[in-house]
């Protein structure tokens, strides 16, 4: 599955990067340059249903999705998180929560995103042992190393769905 358009709510991030160092087209899409979510949402569809996107990869992205865009995408966007969900769901702090709760594992989960946040169907899950001596910052780095790792594995199975799938768009 081929790279074919990159939106982003923070135009220096990897993924932007990546795109523009090989001519993707980009979409900057900072909240605040949009009165609504919906409004938002609305152009970030239609930015990827003019690039033609089958697949939206929710990866580093920090906002929740409008209802319109998720059905706009039914069945066709996967977020990675960085906890073995449903452990550690529904925020950006999972990696805090699971050292300050003294678990000895955390991880990284790629999953199906639906109305319910971090509920959805899970494609790919790696663990990451909790080490004595961690930080925040040397287990994150370990649960993104992780994710890097289960997020091709992921897309592929994603492929393989889609190509079975009777319509896409």
């Amino acid at each position: 599955m081929d790279v074919v358009a990159v939106a982003t709510n923070r135009p220096s991030c990897g993924g932007a990067a990546f795109a523009r160092e090989r001519g993707i087209p980009v979409g900057e899409l900072s909240q605040k340059a949009f009165p609504s979510v919906e409004a938002r949402d609305a152009a970030m569809r239609d930015f990827f249903k003019s690039h033609q996107v089958d697949l939206v990869v929710d990866a580093g992205y920090d906002r929740v999705h409008s209802h319109e865009f998720l059905e706009a995408f039914d069945g066709r966007i996967i977020n990675v998180h960085p906890s073995l969900l449903p452990a550690f769901g529904g925020g950006m702090d999972a990696v805090e929560r699971a050292l300050e709760s003294g678990a000895g594992e955390t991880g990284a989960t790629v999953h199906v995103v639906t109305r319910d946040l971090d509920a959805g169907p899970i494609l790919v899950q790696e663990a990451v042992p909790i080490l004595e001596g961690d930080t925040v910052e040397s287990l994150r780095q370990r649960v993104h190393d992780a994710e890097h790792r289960i997020l091709p594995q992921a897309i592929q199975l994603m492929e393989i769905r889609l190509a079975h799938s009777p319509s896409v768009g």
